[in-house]
Protein backbone atom coordinates (compact mmCIF):
# COMPACT_ATOMS: atom_id res chain seq x y z
CA UNK A 1 0.00 0.00 0.00
CA UNK A 2 2.26 2.70 -1.23
CA UNK A 3 0.34 5.61 0.28
CA UNK A 4 0.74 7.98 3.83
CA UNK A 5 -2.13 6.33 4.79
CA UNK A 6 -1.94 5.22 8.29
CA UNK A 7 -1.82 1.22 8.33
CA UNK A 8 -1.83 0.09 11.88
CA UNK A 9 -1.48 -3.77 10.75
CA UNK A 10 2.34 -3.29 9.85
CA UNK A 11 3.29 -3.57 13.73
CA UNK A 12 -0.10 -4.40 15.08
CA UNK A 13 -0.60 -0.98 16.87
CA UNK A 14 -3.52 -1.31 19.29
CA UNK A 15 -3.01 0.27 21.76
CA UNK A 16 -5.14 2.75 23.96
CA UNK A 17 -2.39 5.61 23.34
CA UNK A 18 -2.44 5.99 19.79
CA UNK A 19 -5.23 7.03 17.59
CA UNK A 20 -6.97 4.39 15.92
CA UNK A 21 -7.53 6.26 12.57
CA UNK A 22 -4.75 8.54 12.15
CA UNK A 23 -2.04 6.39 14.24
CA UNK A 24 -1.23 9.95 16.16
CA UNK A 25 -0.05 9.56 19.95
CA UNK A 26 -2.58 10.77 22.58
CA UNK A 27 -2.33 12.88 25.44
CA UNK A 28 -4.17 11.02 27.25
CA UNK A 29 -6.47 7.60 27.45
CA UNK A 30 -9.42 9.74 28.03
CA UNK A 31 -9.40 10.66 24.35
CA UNK A 32 -12.00 7.85 23.78
CA UNK A 33 -15.15 7.41 21.39
CA UNK A 34 -17.92 4.98 21.55
CA UNK A 35 -18.19 2.97 18.68
CA UNK A 36 -22.11 2.80 18.91
CA UNK A 37 -23.51 6.56 18.61
CA UNK A 38 -24.46 7.61 21.86
CA UNK A 39 -27.60 8.80 20.87
CA UNK A 40 -28.69 5.43 19.29
CA UNK A 41 -27.61 4.06 22.36
CA UNK A 42 -29.51 6.82 24.57
CA UNK A 43 -32.84 6.07 22.09
CA UNK A 44 -33.05 2.25 22.84
CA UNK A 45 -31.30 1.83 26.27
CA UNK A 46 -28.87 -0.25 25.07
CA UNK A 47 -25.90 1.25 26.94
CA UNK A 48 -25.54 -1.34 30.02
CA UNK A 49 -27.27 -4.07 27.75
CA UNK A 50 -24.52 -7.05 26.61
CA UNK A 51 -22.90 -7.55 23.16
CA UNK A 52 -21.43 -10.56 22.68
CA UNK A 53 -18.03 -10.75 21.26
CA UNK A 54 -16.33 -13.65 19.03
CA UNK A 55 -14.18 -15.19 22.47
CA UNK A 56 -17.92 -15.83 23.58
CA UNK A 57 -16.82 -12.38 26.77
CA UNK A 58 -19.95 -10.58 27.23
CA UNK A 59 -19.72 -6.78 27.07
CA UNK A 60 -21.67 -3.53 27.08
CA UNK A 61 -22.63 -1.41 24.40
CA UNK A 62 -20.84 1.40 26.33
CA UNK A 63 -17.73 -0.40 27.30
CA UNK A 64 -17.40 -0.82 23.27
CA UNK A 65 -15.03 2.63 22.49
CA UNK A 66 -11.81 3.15 20.60
CA UNK A 67 -8.84 5.77 21.52
CA UNK A 68 -9.58 8.78 19.01
CA UNK A 69 -8.21 11.76 18.60
CA UNK A 70 -10.37 15.14 19.65
CA UNK A 71 -9.87 16.28 15.57
CA UNK A 72 -10.62 12.98 14.26
CA UNK A 73 -14.07 12.64 16.79
CA UNK A 74 -15.40 16.14 15.56
CA UNK A 75 -15.21 14.64 12.19
CA UNK A 76 -17.27 12.05 13.30
CA UNK A 77 -19.45 13.84 15.47
CA UNK A 78 -20.44 15.70 12.44
CA UNK A 79 -21.21 12.56 10.64
CA UNK A 80 -23.57 11.49 13.82
CA UNK A 81 -24.95 14.51 13.68
CA UNK A 82 -26.19 14.18 9.63
CA UNK A 83 -27.25 10.60 10.50
CA UNK A 84 -28.90 11.34 13.86
CA UNK A 85 -30.97 13.85 12.07
CA UNK A 86 -32.18 11.56 9.07
CA UNK A 87 -33.12 8.71 11.22
CA UNK A 88 -34.82 11.27 13.27
CA UNK A 89 -36.88 12.12 9.68
CA UNK A 90 -37.14 8.61 8.74
CA UNK A 91 -36.71 6.31 5.65
CA UNK A 92 -36.73 9.02 2.81
CA UNK A 93 -34.00 10.98 4.86
CA UNK A 94 -32.07 7.93 5.41
CA UNK A 95 -32.01 7.08 1.87
CA UNK A 96 -31.33 10.31 0.78
CA UNK A 97 -27.98 10.74 2.65
CA UNK A 98 -24.96 10.72 0.80
CA UNK A 99 -23.32 6.85 0.61
CA UNK A 100 -20.21 8.28 1.79
CA UNK A 101 -21.33 9.34 4.87
CA UNK A 102 -23.40 6.21 5.71
CA UNK A 103 -20.10 4.06 4.87
CA UNK A 104 -18.30 6.62 7.54
CA UNK A 105 -21.19 6.05 10.18
CA UNK A 106 -21.53 2.35 9.65
CA UNK A 107 -17.89 1.48 8.59
CA UNK A 108 -16.50 2.90 12.15
CA UNK A 109 -19.16 1.02 14.25
CA UNK A 110 -17.78 -1.95 12.28
CA UNK A 111 -14.31 -1.40 12.44
CA UNK A 112 -14.89 -0.21 16.03
CA UNK A 113 -16.12 -3.42 17.06
CA UNK A 114 -13.11 -5.35 15.07
CA UNK A 115 -10.60 -3.01 16.94
CA UNK A 116 -11.92 -4.33 20.31
CA UNK A 117 -11.84 -7.67 19.04
CA UNK A 118 -8.16 -7.67 18.35
CA UNK A 119 -7.64 -5.44 21.20
CA UNK A 120 -8.92 -9.16 23.23
CA UNK A 121 -6.91 -10.92 21.25
CA UNK A 122 -3.84 -9.19 22.20
CA UNK A 123 -4.12 -9.36 25.54
CA UNK A 124 -5.02 -13.44 25.29
CA UNK A 125 -2.11 -13.99 23.48
CA UNK A 126 0.03 -12.06 26.24
CA UNK A 127 -1.30 -13.67 28.97
CA UNK A 128 -1.14 -16.94 27.46
CA UNK A 129 2.74 -16.42 26.00
CA UNK A 130 1.25 -17.77 23.13
CA UNK A 131 1.69 -16.05 19.71
CA UNK A 132 -1.45 -14.65 17.99
CA UNK A 133 -2.67 -16.56 15.57
CA UNK A 134 -4.82 -14.06 12.96
CA UNK A 135 -5.47 -14.98 9.32
CA UNK A 136 -4.15 -12.83 6.94
CA UNK A 137 -6.92 -13.22 4.48
CA UNK A 138 -9.02 -11.61 7.47
CA UNK A 139 -5.75 -9.10 8.17
CA UNK A 140 -5.64 -7.77 4.01
CA UNK A 141 -9.63 -7.27 5.12
CA UNK A 142 -9.55 -5.08 7.50
CA UNK A 143 -6.63 -2.90 6.49
CA UNK A 144 -8.21 -1.94 3.22
CA UNK A 145 -11.19 -1.23 5.36
CA UNK A 146 -9.64 0.78 7.33
CA UNK A 147 -7.70 2.81 5.02
CA UNK A 148 -11.03 3.66 3.14
CA UNK A 149 -12.35 4.70 6.43
CA UNK A 150 -9.38 7.28 6.58
CA UNK A 151 -11.56 8.94 3.70
CA UNK A 152 -13.04 10.84 6.82
CA UNK A 153 -9.68 12.42 7.37
CA UNK A 154 -8.02 12.17 4.37
CA UNK A 155 -9.11 13.43 0.43
CA UNK A 156 -9.59 9.68 -1.37
CA UNK A 157 -11.66 9.24 -4.47
CA UNK A 158 -13.11 5.73 -5.14
CA UNK A 159 -12.13 5.07 -8.73
CA UNK A 160 -14.93 3.76 -10.93
CA UNK A 161 -17.48 2.36 -8.10
CA UNK A 162 -17.40 2.19 -4.34
CA UNK A 163 -15.80 -0.86 -3.23
CA UNK A 164 -19.09 -0.84 -0.84
CA UNK A 165 -22.81 -0.98 -1.32
CA UNK A 166 -25.06 0.15 1.68
CA UNK A 167 -28.70 -0.09 0.79
CA UNK A 168 -31.74 1.00 2.68
CA UNK A 169 -35.20 -0.33 3.26
CA UNK A 170 -38.46 0.81 4.20
CA UNK A 171 -40.00 -1.58 6.77
CA UNK A 172 -42.62 -1.67 9.20
CA UNK A 173 -40.87 -2.21 12.35
CA UNK A 174 -42.45 -2.35 15.84
CA UNK A 175 -41.78 0.99 17.56
CA UNK A 176 -39.46 -0.47 19.92
CA UNK A 177 -37.09 -2.35 17.39
CA UNK A 178 -33.60 -2.34 17.51
CA UNK A 179 -31.81 -5.07 15.99
CA UNK A 180 -28.14 -4.78 14.72
CA UNK A 181 -25.77 -7.58 13.18
CA UNK A 182 -22.75 -7.71 11.82
CA UNK A 183 -20.26 -10.75 10.79
CA UNK A 184 -16.79 -9.36 10.46
CA UNK A 185 -15.45 -12.21 8.73
CA UNK A 186 -17.30 -11.32 5.38
CA UNK A 187 -17.72 -7.40 6.76
CA UNK A 188 -21.08 -7.32 6.50
CA UNK A 189 -23.37 -5.16 8.53
CA UNK A 190 -27.43 -4.58 8.85
CA UNK A 191 -29.54 -2.50 11.42
CA UNK A 192 -33.32 -2.58 11.49
CA UNK A 193 -35.16 0.35 13.88
CA UNK A 194 -37.68 2.99 13.24
CA UNK A 195 -38.91 2.54 9.86
CA UNK A 196 -36.11 1.53 7.97
CA UNK A 197 -32.93 -1.21 7.46
CA UNK A 198 -29.82 -0.97 6.50
CA UNK A 199 -27.39 -3.64 4.85
CA UNK A 200 -24.23 -3.44 4.37
CA UNK A 201 -21.39 -4.94 2.18
CA UNK A 202 -17.87 -3.23 2.90
CA UNK A 203 -15.81 -4.88 0.58
CA UNK A 204 -17.85 -6.50 -2.17
CA UNK A 205 -17.28 -4.12 -5.08
CA UNK A 206 -21.30 -4.53 -5.09
CA UNK A 207 -21.36 -7.93 -6.41
CA UNK A 208 -24.03 -9.31 -3.55
CA UNK A 209 -26.56 -6.61 -4.79
CA UNK A 210 -26.06 -8.00 -8.58
CA UNK A 211 -26.38 -11.81 -7.10
CA UNK A 212 -29.55 -10.60 -5.26
CA UNK A 213 -31.03 -8.53 -8.16
CA UNK A 214 -33.90 -10.78 -8.83
CA UNK A 215 -35.20 -10.44 -5.45
CA UNK A 216 -34.86 -6.63 -5.02
CA UNK A 217 -36.37 -5.87 -8.47
CA UNK A 218 -39.24 -7.47 -6.81
CA UNK A 219 -39.74 -5.96 -3.75
CA UNK A 220 -38.29 -2.35 -4.85
CA UNK A 221 -41.30 0.18 -3.96
CA UNK A 222 -42.71 -1.83 -1.38
CA UNK A 223 -42.75 -1.23 2.07
CA UNK A 224 -41.72 -4.35 3.83
CA UNK A 225 -42.93 -6.35 6.75
CA UNK A 226 -40.07 -7.62 9.69
CA UNK A 227 -39.71 -11.10 8.33
CA UNK A 228 -39.66 -9.75 4.63
CA UNK A 229 -36.58 -7.70 5.61
CA UNK A 230 -34.91 -10.42 7.90
CA UNK A 231 -34.91 -13.06 4.54
CA UNK A 232 -33.39 -10.40 2.68
CA UNK A 233 -31.17 -10.17 5.87
CA UNK A 234 -30.29 -14.19 5.54
CA UNK A 235 -29.86 -14.09 1.69
CA UNK A 236 -27.05 -11.57 2.40
CA UNK A 237 -25.63 -12.73 4.93
CA UNK A 238 -25.13 -15.89 3.58
CA UNK A 239 -23.94 -15.05 -0.21
CA UNK A 240 -21.51 -13.00 1.61
CA UNK A 241 -20.29 -16.17 3.05
CA UNK A 242 -19.83 -18.16 -0.60
CA UNK A 243 -18.08 -14.86 -2.10
CA UNK A 244 -15.21 -16.63 -2.61
CA UNK A 245 -12.77 -13.63 -3.85
CA UNK A 246 -9.89 -11.37 -1.86
CA UNK A 247 -10.78 -8.40 -3.14
CA UNK A 248 -7.94 -6.13 -4.06
CA UNK A 249 -7.12 -2.45 -4.60
CA UNK A 250 -4.45 -0.20 -5.73
CA UNK A 251 -3.57 2.90 -3.49
CA UNK A 252 -2.28 5.89 -5.33
CA UNK A 253 -1.39 9.02 -3.56
CA UNK A 254 -0.59 11.77 -5.93
CA UNK A 255 -0.08 14.29 -2.39
CA UNK A 256 -3.43 15.66 -2.68
CA UNK A 257 -5.75 12.64 -3.15
CA UNK A 258 -5.55 9.37 -2.87
CA UNK A 259 -6.38 7.38 -5.22
CA UNK A 260 -8.31 4.09 -4.68
CA UNK A 261 -9.32 1.42 -7.53
CA UNK A 262 -10.36 -2.01 -7.55
CA UNK A 263 -8.70 -4.89 -9.17
CA UNK A 264 -11.18 -6.73 -11.29
CA UNK A 265 -12.32 -10.34 -9.05
CA UNK A 266 -12.86 -12.73 -12.02
CA UNK A 267 -9.06 -14.55 -12.21
CA UNK A 268 -7.48 -17.22 -14.58
CA UNK A 269 -8.95 -19.72 -13.12
CA UNK A 270 -12.54 -18.38 -14.64
CA UNK A 271 -13.98 -20.07 -10.99
CA UNK A 272 -17.80 -18.47 -10.49
CA UNK A 273 -17.35 -15.51 -7.64
CA UNK A 274 -19.73 -17.29 -5.60
CA UNK A 275 -19.42 -20.84 -4.23
CA UNK A 276 -23.02 -22.99 -4.80
CA UNK A 277 -26.02 -22.26 -3.07
CA UNK A 278 -26.89 -25.00 -0.69
CA UNK A 279 -30.49 -25.09 0.25
CA UNK A 280 -30.30 -26.50 3.88
CA UNK A 281 -27.13 -24.31 4.51
CA UNK A 282 -29.40 -21.26 3.33
CA UNK A 283 -32.11 -22.60 5.62
CA UNK A 284 -30.02 -23.14 8.72
CA UNK A 285 -29.06 -19.36 8.24
CA UNK A 286 -32.51 -18.40 7.23
CA UNK A 287 -33.77 -19.98 10.76
CA UNK A 288 -31.52 -17.83 12.77
CA UNK A 289 -32.85 -14.59 11.52
CA UNK A 290 -36.63 -16.14 11.76
CA UNK A 291 -35.42 -17.24 15.29
CA UNK A 292 -38.42 -14.28 17.13
CA UNK A 293 -41.13 -16.06 14.54
CA UNK A 294 -40.20 -19.54 15.85
CA UNK A 295 -39.80 -21.23 12.52
CA UNK A 296 -37.67 -24.36 12.30
CA UNK A 297 -35.49 -25.59 9.66
CA UNK A 298 -37.81 -28.66 8.47
CA UNK A 299 -40.56 -26.50 8.15
CA UNK A 300 -38.32 -23.68 5.95
CA UNK A 301 -36.54 -26.71 3.72
CA UNK A 302 -39.68 -28.84 3.78
CA UNK A 303 -39.54 -28.48 0.34
CA UNK A 304 -35.68 -28.27 -0.50
CA UNK A 305 -36.29 -26.89 -4.14
CA UNK A 306 -38.54 -24.16 -3.04
CA UNK A 307 -37.01 -22.92 1.01
CA UNK A 308 -40.25 -21.37 2.86
CA UNK A 309 -40.27 -17.61 1.77
CA UNK A 310 -42.48 -14.74 2.56
CA UNK A 311 -41.19 -12.40 -0.43
CA UNK A 312 -42.91 -13.73 -2.99
CA UNK A 313 -46.37 -15.50 -3.92
CA UNK A 314 -46.92 -18.57 -5.73
CA UNK A 315 -46.94 -16.63 -8.95
CA UNK A 316 -43.47 -15.33 -7.95
CA UNK A 317 -45.15 -11.36 -7.14
CA UNK A 318 -44.17 -9.45 -4.13
CA UNK A 319 -46.19 -10.40 -1.33
CA UNK A 320 -48.23 -7.82 -0.25
CA UNK A 321 -49.95 -8.88 2.78
CA UNK A 322 -47.85 -10.78 5.53
CA UNK A 323 -50.13 -12.70 8.52
CA UNK A 324 -47.16 -12.99 11.11
CA UNK A 325 -46.80 -10.56 14.23
CA UNK A 326 -44.43 -7.57 13.45
CA UNK A 327 -41.96 -8.08 16.90
CA UNK A 328 -39.33 -6.84 17.19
Amino acid sequence: MATTLYNPFLDFQFDNQTCFLTGRQLQSEDERIQVFPVWMMRAFDLEEKPFKMLDERIVTYKQLQVPCSADVASLFEQTEIKVEEAVQQGYEAVRNLDELVLFHWVAKILYGVVFNEIQTGIRQSMLSGEPMNFSQALVHKFRNLHAMLQSIVVNMEFEQRNPFTIQIFPVANAPETFSYRDEINTLIFSLRMHDFAIIATLQDNGTNAIYHEDVLKKIDGYRLHPIQFEEICARYFYSAYLFNRLPEYTYMDTGKRVFVEPMPLNDWTLKPIFDPWQAKIYGQVLENFWKPWGYTLFEIIKDPEHPMTFLTDEEGSFRAHVDVPLLG
